[in-house]
């Protein structure tokens, strides 16, 4: 279960897959603090001149989170990709990640993200360009190609290792693909076939069941899980748990869920300040109750809700009322 990238070992090699506007410093926390081992920030712009926004400060503020901190890093020049290496190992960045799997068109359209699969000569440009400027391990997340008539992960993969890339993270579809359809694990496959660094597969992984047979199927080292944790952090704990044991850890009760949730938004306040903490904690209250009797009224009036302590009563007064038998569903 142990995962080692550069010096660093890992308690667990399941993970959190950095998602933008959802993997923050609060959101990162609890799903360490819930079995996560790699839990890599949110993309950061190559582009230093930004990072004077409220965002971008918010992105570099690792203040709490175990080590080793992972930043991700997103951009097409190589410079600028050097120069922001160097800055995050600067403010406490103890691996950096490069960003080659959005498939967001806003990223794209910069050239950054998946879109750099289509051009592997300033992929070499880029890898060599960070590893280069920084002394602590880089990694690379990707995707297995642009399309499905340009899936080139294996050759990706395998340039990446000779520059001195750490370890991959793969997320099995290609960019056109965005999240439709089902992840390709063979490609993943084929892929930790052709090197000896560390393989991270991600894509689909909803179960402990399915993590259980992804590791199997594609040989990888570990997993990361995205949408699956929106709502759900114990998942996390779920799947090491079944891959130590291969049974099923009991689902959380209600009052369990009540207090993950309610520690979670004090988290989300005091980060962001009350004011952009309740409007963050939204979605989160959504994903946390979509399954849940109820959950369209308790929606309806959650997201409407203007300061913390109405949020806060909200939530117990919905889960003090939900039923056990729902969580095991």
């Amino acid at each position: 279960m142990a995962l080692k990238i550069g010096q660093f070992t890992f308690s667990s090699n399941i993970g959190l897959a950095p998602m933008a506007g959802v993997t923050d410093r609060p959101f990162r926390q609890l799903c360490r603090q819930l079995g996560a081992g790699v839990c890599p920030s949110e993309m950061l712009t190559s582009d230093t001149r930004l990072w004077n926004t409220a965002k971008s400060r918010r992105r570099l503020d690792h203040a709490g989170e175990p080590a080793p901190i992972i930043v991700q890093i997103a951009g097409g020049e190589p410079g600028m990709m050097a120069d922001a290496a160097a800055r995050s190992v600067d403010v406490g960045a103890q691996i950096v990640d490069i960003n080659m799997g959005c498939p967001a068109k806003k990223v794209c359209s910069r050239w950054a993200g998946s879109a750099l699969l289509r051009d592997e000569a300033l992929v070499k440009e880029i890898i060599e360009a960070v590893v280069a400027a920084v002394p602590v391990p880089v990694t690379l997340k990707m995707r297995t190609g642009w399309n499905r008539e340009e899936r080139n992960g294996i050759r990706i993969a395998r340039l990446a290792e000779q520059i001195g890339i750490a370890a991959l993270s793969v997320h099995g579809r290609t960019r056109a693909d965005m999240y439709r359809g089902e992840a390709e694990y063979e490609t993943i496959r084929r892929i930790k076939a052709s090197v000896s660094i560390p393989v991270l597969a991600n894509g689909d992984i909803d179960s402990p069941q399915k993590a259980a047979q992804v590791l199997a199927s594609t040989g990888a080292d570990g997993l990361l899980i995205g949408r699956a944790a929106q709502g759900r952090p114990w998942i996390f704990r779920e799947v090491c748990h079944y891959l130590r044991h291969g049974t099923n850890l009991a689902p959380p009760t209600v009052a369990e869920v009540r207090d993950i949730m309610l520690a979670h938004l004090d988290n989300l306040y005091s980060f962001y300040g009350e004011y952009t903490g309740v409007r963050v904690a939204r979605k989160h209250l959504t994903w946390y109750c979509r399954a849940r009797v109820g959950a369209g009224s308790f929606r309806h009036r959650a997201v409407r809700a203007e300061s913390a302590a109405e949020q806060l009563r909200m939530v117990r007064e919905f889960l003090d009322q939900s039923p056990q038998e729902e969580l095991a569903a």
